[in-house]
């Protein structure tokens, strides 16, 4: 089986081209394939499927997928399918230009989530229109060591909870899967810790359902830049963030008609794969 490996601020991917959706692509075979000791080691596995191939019915926010030529079919480095990934969409981007896949630098790309638009940059970013993140109210987790953080309940298509908290985030317990009450996450959720470090700059760490700790998360990045947006008191109201995480930073510009994700995206290697 062939395979790429990519990463967008080292929030990595194994990525699987399977243009004719040909792949039995198990849970099973996904958490191996993540492994990083004996597999190729990953944070989640992006499948490169012709939409067409999917032979399945795309029903509520990826039906407006259909017409898009190509699907990121998403999994957690657990095997749980996801409904979206804002690193993994760039890198998505990326692998299909490096493979010749797509002609240009621009390309709507399905998801469960819904179509995103994304475009290569002449300098190697990659930026992805992340559309309308919803702010659906307040909420806690309970961290490892017992701890409680606070914060904004955000959809980026899928779900999040950013927590504004005061000093570094550096010195908080993100080794186990923060507790997050199940009435407000019935499928789980991703937790971010966020500090504000300087005019429009802000620390992140996050937690991501089906993962664990990541050095990046794109969701979470654009998550954390609206929380942020909504700390200062102006929602909406148009601002870029410079959100800096363990694996580097992105940028986060927001305006009335959502928020587009931009940083590098970068494939590092192809091979094959031996099953058994």
């Amino acid at each position: 089986m062939r395979f790429a490996k990519g990463h967008g601020t080292e929030n990595d991917f194994v990525i699987l081209p399977d243009p004719d959706g040909a792949l039995d692509l198990t849970a099973d075979l996904v958490a191996r394939l993540c492994d990083r000791r004996a597999g190729i080691g990953g944070d989640g596995v992006l499948r490169v499927v012709r939409t067409r191939a999917l032979g399945e019915n795309l029903t509520g926010p990826a039906a407006s997928s259909a017409d898009c030529e190509w699907f990121m079919d998403y999994r957690n480095a657990d095997g749980s399918v996801a409904e979206m990934c804002g690193n993994g969409v760039r890198v998505f981007a990326r692998y299909l230009l490096h493979a010749g896949l797509i002609a240009g630098r621009s390309i709507d790309v399905g998801t469960r989530a819904g179509v995103r638009s994304v475009d290569v940059e002449e300098n190697g970013d990659v930026t992805v229109d992340m559309g309308r993140a919803d702010v659906l109210g307040e909420g806690t987790a309970r961290l490892a060591d017992g701890s409680e953080v606070r914060g904004l309940r955000v959809s980026v298509g899928n779900p999040h909870l950013a927590c504004m908290v005061d000093g570094p985030v550096a010195g908080l317990d993100l080794t186990a899967a923060p507790h997050l009450d199940p009435e407000a996450f019935p499928a789980g959720g991703n937790v971010e810790v966020v500090a504000p470090v300087g005019e429009g700059v802000l620390d992140m760490r996050v937690y991501e359902r089906g993962s664990g700790e990541t050095r990046s998360c794109g969701t979470g990045i654009v998550a954390a830049a609206v929380a942020a947006d909504c700390a200062a008191g102006a929602p909406g109201q148009g601002a870029t963030w410079r959100v800096r995480v363990p694996g580097g930073e992105c940028l986060v510009l927001l305006d009335a008609k959502g928020a587009r994700l931009r940083g590098p995206a970068v494939i590092v290697a192809e091979g094959q794969v031996h099953l058994g």
